[in-house]
């Protein structure tokens, strides 16, 4: 999708992520538009809002939109590497540029000076800076929108603050959401002071009534493109809010709003051809729709259409991970999938042929040309969430709450799309032979099962992390890490959670009231 330019609203934004006197962003610099000139400017043309809410999608895929000008630093993506590589499940096998040792050897959770510690915090801050700016315009957190436009607004705003306020609850605090342990400071306007760090209940409660709130203001809102957050974004993310707090009423919500989405929503499963690239002898794509790499895939529910206008090179995810994009993957860092989880695949799950036998992913990612280093100027598209996170997530949330009927019924709606029968074979192999081990499993052993296939389905997607955290699982890494091969990490290890930035230490002195 090209990127809309609104000439006042992008003037605003300009000033919105610029302009904070808090220590974690960047200070405020002169301008021609003051606060109150633009919201008097947004009373009599309330489309300039569309301008401003615009910029905290495009802030999602931006370069440098952590503070630096580093080639790890371009959004979310960037931070869903930070967390394939925490869960270890993507090995950094290639060290000749540096990017990543410092997260790979786990320095950057334990060492509050480094770089990689300080760029997701000021990341999401910044987005929930920008969130709060847009809410402000429409009269604050409070405040009841007027008029349709204005409520969708709002119900944007509200839910991109919910996701910054997640991504920060889990990568800054050990992940519970009930208790009164102090996590993260709460803004929830754009002229608040620094703040002190507040309770993880008090920040889950404010995800969860953003989201709620989200959910019915977008209820008859009819996105333009998929980089938008509509009611099913909006749900999706209410569902992970919930499950990491894990309460049973919260996994029973979970199941509810997963079921909207998937019976109610519109997607459709990833397909068996579309899951993974089968090319000729010659290298060349016989099947256009694998690959992971557009938007108008039927699964995606969230995810955003890059263009040349969204001007992306290397200093991306796919400049990061692609073998066929002009990458650091192709010239010498390369990432693969942990050599135990590879192992773990079934030998008649389709997703085995995602990878290469060494564990290279250039058959689940990869520019459609498949040229080596090819893909200089990046069009490739990137996903944020799709259908089988909400399959998984329901199956999850079925066996916590016991339901393991329930639970194994959904988990083999979605694998009966990944497995492959394979003719004269034994019986081990096929549908019939995976529900059969389905009805095997006590429990504790679906949950673990549930995990796996989480792993598997989304290597690479940026949600293991998270799913180690809410299950409050250990990963032993694989014999393919560079470093650390053979230990084992828990969920609760310093290890993986970043430590709060010494920026925000030392410019923040009401942090630890």
């Amino acid at each position: 999708m090209k990127k809309k330019i609104y000439t006042l609203g992008a003037a605003a934004l300009m000033f919105f992520v610029s302009g904070c006197d808090q220590d974690f962003l960047d200070k405020k610099p002169t301008q021609q538009l003051t606060p109150e000139q633009i919201a008097e400017a947004v009373k009599t043309d309330p489309d300039l809002l569309a301008g401003n809410v615009a910029g905290l999608y495009s802030m999602m895929y931006d370069m440098w939109t952590g503070g630096t000008t580093r080639h790890d630093d371009f959004g979310q993506k960037g931070y869903d590497i930070f967390m394939d590589m925490l869960s270890s499940d993507m090995a950094l096998v290639g060290t000749n540029y540096g990017w990543y040792t410092t997260i790979v050897r786990y320095q950057a959770t334990t060492d509050f000076t480094r770089n990689e510690a300080y760029t997701p915090w000021r990341y999401y801050y910044r987005m929930v800076r920008s969130a709060n700016n847009v809410i402000d315009l429409l009269g604050g957190t409070d405040a009841e929108p007027e008029g349709e436009l204005q409520r969708h607004i709002m119900g944007q705003a509200k839910a991109m603050r919910a996701y910054a306020y997640f991504y920060l609850s889990q990568l800054y605090a050990p992940g519970y959401g009930t208790g009164s342990e102090k996590i993260l400071p709460i803004y929830t306007d754009a002229k608040m002071p620094n703040q002190p760090k507040s309770t993880s209940a008090e920040v889950y409660n404010l995800m969860v009534d953003d989201l709620t709130q989200a959910i019915e203001y977008l209820e008859d809102f009819n996105r333009s493109s998929k980089e938008q957050v509509d009611k099913n974004v909006a749900k999706g993310l209410l569902v992970y809010v919930l499950s990491a707090r894990g309460t049973n009423a919260d996994l029973a919500k979970v199941v509810t709003l997963t079921n909207e989405i998937l019976t109610e929503g519109g997607y459709s499963i990833t397909s068996k051809n579309a899951l993974y690239g089968q090319v000729d002898a010659s290298g060349r794509l016989l099947n256009p729709e694998s690959g992971f790499n557009n938007v108008a895939s039927p699964s995606w529910i969230w995810g955003v259409d890059l263009t040349l206008d969204s001007d992306l090179d290397l200093v991306s995810w796919w400049g990061q991970i692609d073998l066929f994009t002009y990458s650091y993957a192709w010239a010498g860092d390369p990432k693969k999938i942990d050599a135990s989880l590879q192992a773990s695949i079934r030998p008649d799950d389709l997703r085995r042929k995602q990878f290469s036998a060494s564990g290279w992913p250039y058959f689940k990612f990869f520019d459609p040309a498949r040229v080596q280093g090819g893909q200089r100027n990046v069009v490739t598209d990137y996903v944020y969430m799709r259908m089988e996170e909400m399959m998984l997530m329901n199956a999850e949330a079925q066996a916590r709450l016991g339901n393991d009927a329930a639970a194994k019924a959904m988990l083999l709606q979605l694998m009966s799309t990944r497995i492959e029968e394979v003719a004269g074979k034994e019986a081990t192999t096929g549908v019939d032979a995976y529900t059969d081990y389905l009805n095997t499993l006590s429990n504790a052993q679906l949950i673990d099962e549930i995990f796996l296939q989480t792993r598997i389905e989304l290597w690479g997607e940026g949600k293991s992390y998270l799913a180690m955290k809410r299950l409050k699982k250990s990963i032993t890494r694989g014999a393919n890490h560079l470093f650390f091969a053979g230990e084992t990490f828990s969920w609760d290890d310093d290890e993986m959670t970043f430590p709060i930035p010494q920026a925000e230490v030392q410019n923040n002195p009401v942090l630890e009231k």
